[in-house]
């Protein structure tokens, strides 16, 4: 199964979504799980080499390239740039899923993000399934934005919008940075439980 998480706007959390995401399949079990690094950034290989420096294990071993043959799951940032590793990997691509900051900008990003996937797949007799979640999302009680994001990312269609979401929480950058996931660095915190509840309800495991 290969999964890309990818949108064109920068700031919405893709590769710490794949780091996250690849460490909690395998503290879960979940043994046979890549990550392929095709972000220009380079930022989830630069975070697995401070997991490796640091001595924290599991270690998380990042490629740059898709493999010919999957087994299990691989985990794909493709970063934030239409380019050729962008597209051969949605090209291939079993589910993309897309984080999505709750701003305008952010909804427009990608409406032109699914423009390139349909773009890239369109050769193919199945299609991708497309999955998209509120990424960075404003945690005040009162903000109008995530809603109003999750409502316009509804009425674009053809995607799988996760009730699942991701807030902006100083945890997810402070983790990254320290080459640690959220539930490690924080188990019982917020930051945590919601990559937990995210990573169930993609992953379609129990609660």
């Amino acid at each position: 199964m290969i999964t890309v998480v990818g949108n064109l706007k920068g700031g919405t959390g893709k590769s710490t979504v794949v780091f996250n995401l690849a460490l909690w399949r395998i503290i879960h079990g979940e043994t046979e799980t890549a990550v392929c690094d095709l972000d220009p950034q380079a930022t989830v290989r630069d975070a697995a080499d401070v997991r490796f420096e640091e001595g924290v294990e599991p270690l998380l071993t990042v490629s740059g390239r898709l493999p010919k043959t999957v087994k299990g799951e691989v985990l794909v940032d493709v970063g934030m740039s239409d380019t050729p590793a962008m597209r051969g990997a949605l090209a291939r691509a079993d589910r993309v899923l897309i984080p999505v900051a709750p701003s305008q900008a952010d909804v427009w990003s990608t409406q032109h993000f699914l423009e390139i996937v349909e773009d890239s797949v369109k050769r193919r007799r199945k299609k991708p399934e497309l999955i998209t979640f509120l990424s960075r999302a404003d945690t005040h009680p009162g903000a109008l934005e995530n809603d109003e994001a999750l409502s316009a990312l509804k009425a674009i269609g053809g995607m799988r919008v996760m009730k699942s979401r991701l807030s902006q929480r100083i945890a997810f950058r402070r983790s990254f940075s320290e080459g640690l996931a959220v539930f490690e660095l924080e188990p019982k915190g917020k930051a945590a439980d919601e990559l937990d509840g995210l990573a169930k309800e993609f992953f379609k495991k129990r609660r």
